[in-house]
């Protein structure tokens, strides 16, 4: 079986993307699979979101490894 990562996407991301959960090949990083993403969808490029791995958020560029879970989380509001 191919290396591969689950991502989950919420909110616009979902709507733009057409799905809210994706398997896509394992990246080497999330730099890389960001590029990867907007490659495939190119209507998330302009949009902010967070992204967590494995329901953590990270905030600078991480290792991925197969079977991760990656989420994109558009910015909450309150209310």
């Amino acid at each position: 079986m191919d290396e591969q990562i689950k991502i989950f996407v919420f909110g616009i991301l979902a709507e733009k993307m057409q799905t809210d959960v994706l398997l896509f090949p394992l990246q080497s990083d999330t730099d890389t699979l960001l590029k990867d993403l907007i490659k495939v969808y190119p209507s998330i490029d302009q949009l902010k979101f967070s992204i967590a791995i494995n329901k953590k958020i990270i905030t600078e560029n991480t290792p991925l490894n197969n079977q991760d879970e990656v989420a994109l989380l558009p910015p909450f509001s309150g209310g």
